[in-house]
């Protein structure tokens, strides 16, 4: 049976109501009417008595039965106009329900989406079996994990997949395809130029460029932004022009400023920032030489903190304490002046971090050697002096830091009399 619409039941109803109500004025008519309907025959004139009980208690029960039937029918109207107002109100309650239905899909797809992010799930989580881009990393990987990495997917069996395909929600939204492989491709451009910058200086300046080519597009990157701030370091070490060592320290701050504002936990942001000030020193009044000293020591504090275990920010310490405990009495008035309290730090503390990058990373560069050769010089302990001036010789020269370190370390020889 078709289902019926309000309106249908409603005259459906109304009809019957009408149908019982016409048979209801039917009766009560018939009954006046024999009320008031005069003898016609001389018969009728003289009914017995019998008869006359007979026709009263006829015309009583029909009295009886209208009044009756009255009250059933009061009874069937109340309860049908009960009905119809249930009915109205759970089609209300049906419509409602049907509005509510596509609020509720959203909310459980969003509900999903979260779930997903929580658990970190991989953009392949549970695809179809494929060859896997193999990313080459810096540390060694073992026989089991080579085998892992340049092999199939092989973690899910072909049921389990064909299980996960069965069960796939439709409302997931799994990130496209494209969208991996643009961040794949990422990952392998920052891998290159770590690669180049630890180069020869062709390989610094390539490094360099592949970064400008990229800056429109991966410029909202922190990884990019403090690597973009380290090839300008690296082109501020390239250059002999003093407008060029301006304008690329000037540029790197600017970047690696970025990179800290988009994310103030990044070590590497934070040490390139210090890197740069330290940068802009060499070329700037006392004022800002000192302004830019605070701005060093407080943005290697804060990568140290965050990255306790990167050689580079312990050896700028040292490099910076050093400066510091040489500065005249001059540096020291300015700094008192502009800044209320000039900073401080000794021998022994430069001492500390140079030991703390040995402790770290042995060997760690050539520069490190020698200026722990020139604090043991300064405090009068020559015989560890010329331990780390030995020390220092025996590494290679293999890049211009390297060479300003072999000057350096030729001084200190001479000023120890060798």
């Amino acid at each position: 049976m078709s289902r019926m619409s309000q309106p249908e039941s409603r005259a459906l109803v109304l009809s019957a109501l009408v149908g019982a109500a016409g048979i209801s004025l039917a009766l009560v008519w018939y009954s006046k009417t024999r009320k008031s309907r005069g003898p016609k025959t001389l018969t009728d004139c003289y009914l017995s008595n019998h008869e006359r009980h007979s026709q009263l208690s006829a015309d009583d029960w029909s009295e009886g039965a209208v009044l009756l039937f009255q009250e059933k029918q009061a009874e069937m109207l109340e309860k049908l106009t009960t009905l119809i107002l249930c009915v109205s109100e759970l089609k209300d309650e049906v419509k409602s329900l049907q509005e509510g239905i596509p609020k509720l899909q959203e909310q459980v797809r969003e509900g999903l989406r979260g779930k997903l992010e929580s658990h970190k799930i991989s953009p392949l989580h549970r695809a179809t079996r494929r060859k896997r881009t193999v990313i080459p990393r810096e540390e060694h990987l073992s026989s089991e994990e080579a085998e892992s990495e340049g092999g199939y997917v092989t973690a899910h069996t072909d049921t389990e997949e064909e299980s996960d395909e069965g069960n796939k929600d439709p409302t997931v939204n799994f990130p496209a395809k494209d969208l991996v492989e643009e961040k794949d491709e990422f990952m392998l451009l920052m891998q290159k130029i770590d690669s180049l910058h630890r180069g020869p200086e062709s390989e610094k300046k390539e490094g360099f460029m592949m970064l400008l080519e990229k800056k429109d597009q991966y410029g909202q990157e922190v990884p990019f932004l403090w690597r973009l701030a380290r090839a300008y370091g690296d082109m501020f070490d390239l250059t002999s022009d003093i407008e060029d060592k301006k304008s690329y320290t000037e540029a790197g701050k600017k970047f690696a400023e970025e990179a800290i504002t988009l994310d103030p936990m990044s070590a590497d942001s934070h040490q390139w920032f210090a890197i740069m000030c330290g940068y802009m020193s060499e070329y700037e009044s006392v004022q800002n030489r000192i302004k830019n000293g605070y701005l060093f020591k407080d943005h290697l504090d804060k990568a140290i903190e965050l990255n306790p275990q990167d050689p580079l920010s312990y050896y700028l310490l040292g490099r910076w304490c050093y400066a510091v405990s040489q500065l005249s009495w001059i540096e020291r008035k300015v700094a008192a002046t502009l800044f209320g309290n000039p900073p401080t730090a000794t021998i022994q503390d430069a001492l500390h971090y140079f030991h703390k990058v040995e402790e770290i990373h042995p060997c760690y560069s050539k520069f490190n050697y020698v200026f722990l050769a020139k604090c043991y010089k300064d405090i009068g302990q020559r015989v560890h002096a010329l331990k780390w001036c030995d020390a220092a010789s025996a590494m290679a020269v293999a890049s211009n830091e390297d060479k300003e370190a072999q000057k350096e370390l030729v001084s200190v020889l001479s000023s120890l009399g060798v």
